[in-house]
């Protein structure tokens, strides 16, 4: 392999590039299911709340799945956990696929299937991140959740604009037929990878290693209240997912609309992503917590009734902000948290980043109805900015050092 630069060495490590190709596959899929499963509700007589609930369905059991996927993942093979989970995965895509394609799909049966793909991808998730450290070293962590970032930022860009297109020609069912197709191929990447045997684990309980993972969560001030934040700013932003469909289909001129909007966000996640291979911050928390916060000029836009350029613009500075927050701090996760408890605090993260999002999916529509799509997207305009205050103020957010052997140079919170 020629010479690389610095920040892309990790892609000489033969596990990561085959972890990566898999999960780029998978995340052109994962780019298709935002449009796809919204216009799939609409193409079958469905409403605005038909469509939070359908979201709903499948945000509720991938976060009760999470807790249970990240004590397995840590008791056992995180690989075969996701192997396990793709498989199921591609089950239940392709079958609401069919459904959709033979015209026989109800709201109901969408519902179903979609918690079935939810409560599997609460297995994957917290096996996913306890894998990375595994197969890269400490200093090739941020490198290579960048790159992932930038995979997942690809699918973005392409996944919607093709579902768009499929959707609007042949149908939603089309575009969830390929995006099942995505998981067999993440599966078959995935048993390919040689990960190195881990000591076994001490004989407990699950409900013994359960409460381990949390008190090991809760010690840790900087993690808890960010995740406390994380937790209201998502269900903030589920009135993107949930309004902007709505909203494009009314004004903006239905699938492809919206599809470009999306696209234009995964484009602002590859530049996230790109910038999170070569960034080192020194106080990454703060830098994730002001990226994060950009969704407001996003969500404001929406509000405001903008044309689709300027949304997409929005959208650009919300992929954008989105890739490198996230990117930025599972980074800091992986180098914070022991390798053994690191399922299970990733569940943990993201189980207080998910919890109410389903809240927020199953919310929006209905305050949507009553006050009208502008007056609730305002209202999320008015929160997201107090809550980037809230959290700008904790001294925790604002001093973690990038490397764990810094922290004793940490100053204490205020009494």
């Amino acid at each position: 392999m020629p010479r690389l630069p610095a920040s892309l060495e990790v892609l000489r490590q033969r596990n990561y590039r085959l972890l990566l190709s898999g999960q780029m596959v998978s995340f052109l899929g994962d780019g298709m299911v935002s449009v796809a499963l919204a216009f799939a509700v609409l193409e079958i007589g469905g409403s605005a709340s038909a469509v939070g609930l359908v979201l709903a369905s499948r945000a509720v059991p991938l976060v009760a799945g999470l807790l249970v996927g990240g004590v397995i993942a840590d008791r056992t093979s995180r690989r075969a956990v996701m192997v396990a989970a793709d498989l199921v995965r591609l089950a239940s895509q392709g079958t609401i696929a069919a459904l959709l394609i033979a015209g026989v799909a109800d709201v109901w049966m969408l519902a179903a299937l979609s918690a079935v793909t939810g409560a599997s991808t609460g297995f994957f998730v917290p096996a996913g991140t306890g894998l990375l450290p595994a197969i890269v070293a400490p200093t090739d962590l941020q490198s290579a959740n960048g790159l992932r970032g930038v995979g997942m930022a690809s699918g973005a860009i392409v996944g919607p604009i093709v579902a768009g297109v499929l959707v609007a020609s042949a149908g939603a069912g089309w575009a969830l037929a390929a995006d099942a197709a995505t998981f067999a191929v993440s599966a078959a990447f995935l048993v390919r990878l040689r990960v190195p045997a881990r000591d076994a684990a001490v004989a407990a309980s699950f409900l013994d290693d359960m409460r381990a993972g949390w008190v090991t969560f809760r010690s840790r001030h900087w993690l808890w209240t960010f995740v406390l934040w994380a937790t209201f700013a998502n269900v903030l932003l589920a009135s993107w997912t949930v309004l902007g469909p709505v909203i494009a289909d009314r004004d903006l001129g239905g699938a492809q609309a919206w599809g470009a909007v999306l696209g234009a966000m995964g484009a602002g996640g590859l530049v996230g992503g790109l910038a999170a291979i070569r960034l080192r911050p020194a106080r990454p928390l703060l830098l994730a917590a002001c990226a994060y916060s950009v969704d407001v000029v996003a969500i404001g836009l929406l509000a405001a009734g903008a044309p689709t350029w300027l949304l997409g613009v929005g959208a650009f500075a919300l992929g954008a902000g989105g890739m490198l927050g996230n990117t930025v701090f599972e980074s800091v996760l992986q180098r914070h948290i022991p390798d053994k408890a690191l399922s299970r605090v990733s569940a943990y993260d993201w189980f207080g980043s998910l919890a109410l999002q389903p809240v927020g999916l199953a919310l929006w529509g209905p305050v949507a109805a009553v006050g009208g799509i502008g007056t609730a997207l305002w209202i999320v305009v008015a929160l997201q900015i107090a809550g980037m205050f809230a959290v700008l103020a904790i001294p925790d957010i604002r001093h973690l050092p990038a490397d764990p052997e810094e922290l004793d140079a940490v100053p204490a919170p205020a009494a």
